[in-house]
Formats: C-alpha cells, structure tokens, sequence
C-alpha cells in the first residue's frame, strides 16, 4: 500500500487534511472514502487496515480528517453533522478533479451516519457500508448527556470525551437532532448497502444496526463483529472488517483487475517508487516482502534474507520429510528455526564493495515423533543434503542481463 498526502479545501474554503492510499502499482482502478468515528481521525490504526485491505483488491481510499479535528483546519466547535456531509461531498469532488469519482463510501460510528446522508447526494456512488453505525445521529449526544443542559443554558460547554477537551455548541446538538436517516436511506435505492456490527458493542448498541438493516432496500448484507468493541481496538477485529468489506463490493462495483505479474522465468519482482515494499510472483504464487520500519519500511512482508531463510528451512523440513515417509520413520511434525546473522539493509549499503561478509544461518530442527538417537542423528546428517543448503553453500553463479 501506498500512502499519500493530500490536501483540500471544504465549501467553506477551510482547508482539510487527508491520506490517499494506493495499491502497490497505483494504479486504483476504483476510490473509496473512509469517515471516522466521532472526534477520532483518519490516523487510527483500525482505519489502516481496513484500507489496506481494499488496496491490495485495486482500491485507492481517501481518509480525511473531519474539519477541526487532525490535521485538518477549522474549529471543531463550530462544526456538525451538516458540515460533517459537506466535507465528505468535497473529499468526493476532490477525486473526482484530481483521479475519478468514487463509487464506495465506509463509515465508523457517527461517520456511517454521514455516509449514508451523504450518499443520498452522490449519484456515482454505488455501495454504502457502516461500522457500528447509530440509526440516529442524535445518539452521539448519550457521550455527554450530562453536559446537555448546561449547552442548551449557556450555548456551549467543555465536554471530555476520549480522554480529550471539546467544546460543543448549541447549534450542534439542533444539527443532530434535525436529521433523519430513515429519510436518507429512502434515497439510497439502487445503492448496495452492508451494516457490519458488534453484539457487544456498548457506545451504539446493537439494536441500532437492526433498524438500519431493516429501513435499507436491497440489496443490503448485515455482518456481525462478533467480539469486537465500538473502535475495533483489535487488529484482527479491523482487519476482518476490512477483507469482508473488499470482498462484499466486489458483487456491487467490480474493479478491472490490473495487469498483473507476468514472466517466462520462474520468478518475478516488481518495486515502484514506494520504499521497499515489493511484489513476488513465484511460480503462479503471489507475495510480498519488505523491510522493517526501523530503516524505512512498513514491514508488510518478510525481509529478503528473511525469504531466503524461509526457503532453506523450507526445503530442510521438505527433506527430512520424504527421507522419513521413504523409511517409514513416524515423524507427526517438523518446525525449522532459523536466524541469520547478516543485515539486508546495512549489507546493501555496501553492495560496491569487492570483499562481502560470509554469512551465517543457524538452524535448529525440531522433530516430533517416536524417533531413536541413531534416527536423530540421521535426520541431522540429511538436512545438510536438502537442495537448498547445499546451494546456499556452493559458489552459485548469478548471470545478469538487461531486458
């Protein structure tokens, strides 16, 4: 993935603070948009990852975040839910100047509520879907209900929420109230739509979900979040919502796949401009490897010295397994611990060099089963024969050509 910031202005000219992510290639064939829940951002890692998902199905998705909170400008005090709509209406018209319009809006908490509204707007857009989304934007209000009067008395006040100070003005509280989903969900025919929800969701209870659910028309998909909390706190809660919502769309706004991988070789790799995140196409398999964030990576994938570890202990446990099956050894398991004592980034930094550092791999195998000490000690003596280890050990030529 990809990532890029950008910039843009509201209706009201305040300027706003974005991250566009891309596919590997960047060259999305579709764009989304990603609303956060409310007061959050766009730099919440549950958002990451639910856009890394759709980028690695060929999606470029916008996060913004909302005016007055982030990066972005403004005072937070004089938005709501209104200018919450519009800034997601000019997150769109920015796409649409700088890439393509979007066809796919996602939306957290009270940002779901503003997706759908807004999506009752937007003509192109094609699917909806909501993350722990209130049925009515009003809900938001239960964060401070002890603050209400005293906003209504003196036209704002202090309110803490998240660990952090907020002003809330009367105007947003009427804002809230005066809108209704249902008459915006009406508008949305023609539109797919998915409710994605936690049973045990304690900010917007589950109920709310059942009345989104059942005010959408067809086609419309309800998945529970089993387990999850209202912020997807969870990696793998995030993560999940994000392969699901990369899988649903693709019934309701099918993206051209881009070109893939191709080769007459056995295998292929292709970097861009990015870091190091690099794409493998190794025989009809598909994979990644980068490099660790500590030296600029984003530690997507394993490194390369990682991959050639990988492949010795594969090749190791492959050999020791026919050797076993060819004896009739009862062997259930093999687990091949490996370490090399060489750094990638710091050796690439002297690739010029005429005299390189000889590596070392440590290995250590692990066998369960029934096994004799003379059947261990033989199990030692053909890992040193697995293919592998014995061209990690030879002078292995390397013949390279332009093409």
């Amino acid at each position: 993935m990809k990532s890029q910031k950008v910039k843009f202005n509201n209706k009201e000219g305040v300027e706003l603070a974005g991250k566009l992510e891309l596919p590997l290639d960047k060259r999305p064939q579709q764009f989304a948009i990603f609303a956060h829940c409310f007061t959050c951002g766009k730099d919440l890692k549950s958002e990451r990852n639910i856009a890394l998902a759709l980028t690695q199905k060929g999606w470029g998705v916008l996060r913004f975040d909302f005016t007055g909170l982030g990066q972005s400008e403004g005072d937070f005090s004089d938005t709501n839910f209104t200018s919450n709509v519009n800034d997601l209406i000019a997150a769109a018209e920015f796409l649409k100047e700088n890439h393509t319009e979007p066809t796919l809006l996602i939306g957290h908490s009270l940002g779901g509520a503003a997706v759908l509204m807004a999506a009752a707007k937007m003509d192109y857009i094609r699917a909806i879907a909501t993350i722990g989304a209130p049925s009515k934007p009003d809900h938001v209000t239960n964060l401070f209900t002890e603050s209400i009067e005293e906003i209504k008395k003196n036209g704002k006040a202090k309110v803490i929420l998240a660990g952090r100070e907020f002003f809330i003005k009367d105007q947003f509280v009427e804002d809230l109230e005066n809108h209704a989903l249902d008459n915006a969900i009406e508008n949305l025919r023609g539109k797919a739509t998915l409710v994605m929800h936690s049973p045990q969701d304690d900010t917007v209870g589950v109920s709310n979900a059942r009345h989104l659910y059942e005010k959408m028309h067809h086609p419309k998909s309800f998945i529970s979040l089993d387990g999850a909390d209202h912020l997807l706190s969870y990696p793998s809660d995030s993560t999940y919502v994000g392969s699901m919502i990369a899988s649903w769309v693709e019934r309701y706004s099918p993206a051209p796949e881009n070109e893939p991988l191709k080769t007459d070789e056995q295998v292929v790799v292709r970097l861009n401009d990015g870091p190091f995140l690099t794409e493998i196409l190794a025989g009809k398999h598909h994979l990644l490897a980068d490099e660790p964030k500590s030296v600029g990576g984003e530690d997507l994938g394993p490194s390369p010295y990682e991959l050639v570890s990988s492949g010795l202990g594969a090749c190791t446990a492959m050999t020791i397994k026919m050797y076993a099956d060819r004896k009739g050894w009862p062997i259930k398991e093999v687990k091949v611990h490996l370490s090399y004592d060489n750094s990638y980034f710091e050796d690439i930094k002297h690739c010029d060099a005429e005299e390189r550092k000889i590596g070392r791999f440590t290995r250590i195998i692990e066998v369960e089963g029934d096994l004799d000490e003379k059947q261990l000690e033989r199990i030692v003596q053909i890992a040193n024969k697995c293919p592998v280890h014995k061209t990690l050990e030879s002078a292995s030529e390397v013949e390279t050509n332009l093409k």
